[in-house]
């Protein structure tokens, strides 16, 4: 019987999670189509990435500038998106490489990012632009968990609509440790929806992990963001 190798098994958790997926979107009455699933590759080898592209799955999110700088330049096909908190002073690198950015958070940041944008295209790091991102919600209102409290999100909105190389393409949002996801989701979806009718265009929400990426389906997520679905256990950093 022949070992089963590494793509066997991320081809078969990729099904795996598109099954899930699907299942739960087939139930909420949503198209399964709609729903787009987003591997988190933090702490993987570059190998996997490699694998994921190879699987056609090239698009996969880090929550480490570090490690998402160097596994954009490992593997150029990949598209790395990024979903974990970013330094200000971090922003010009995440512009050179970032396929979008999940996690921004504050104004001081989306100027930063924009900034870093108009930098890497003059030095001819980056040859598109706008870069899509997505506003992290604080779904507690507690900053150091990173994300915008609902009563500033209207002016990181609108800094973001100012911003000559970024595109507001929606919410992203983590349930706070004991609360209830799908409230949470269910919160951050009528969010998204409001800040469609007031831009006039679709916004999408960035929401769902392993653990309770069917709530989130349930509930509206456009993006769900899965890592030990179908990487498996993170190896120590």
């Amino acid at each position: 019987m022949a070992a089963v190798t590494r793509t066997d098994e991320l081809r078969a958790n990729l099904a795996d999670v598109r099954a899930r997926i699907d299942a739960a979107a087939t139930a909420a009455g949503r198209d399964p189509a709609g729903v787009r699933l987003l591997p988190v590759t933090k702490f993987h080898p570059a190998s996997d990435v490699e694998i994921l592209v190879e699987l056609g799955a090239p698009d996969v999110a880090e929550n480490r500038e570090q490690e998402a700088r160097g596994k954009a330049a490992e593997v150029p096909a990949a598209r790395i998106h990024m979903i974990g908190q970013i330094q200000t002073k971090k922003a010009n690198s995440v512009a050179r490489w970032a396929a979008s950015v999940h996690s921004v958070d504050s104004v001081r940041l989306a100027q930063a990012l924009d900034r870093g944008m108009a930098l890497a295209l003059e030095r001819g790091e980056r040859s598109d632009s706008p870069l899509p991102v997505y506003l992290q919600l604080s779904a507690d209102g507690d900053p150091a968990r990173g994300g915008v409290a609902e009563g500033d999100l209207d002016e990181l909105v609108d800094t973001v609509e100012a911003a000559g190389h970024l595109r507001l393409d929606g919410l992203m949002v983590v349930p706070p440790l004991g609360a209830d996801p799908a409230d949470v989701f269910a919160r951050a979806k009528l969010l998204c929806d409001e800040l469609a009718g007031r831009l006039g265009r679709a916004m999408e929400l960035s929401a769902g992990m392993s653990g309770d990426l069917e709530d989130a389906v349930a509930q509206g997520s456009d993006i769900v963001r899965v890592g030990t679905g179908v990487l498996g256990a993170r190896p120590l950093p």
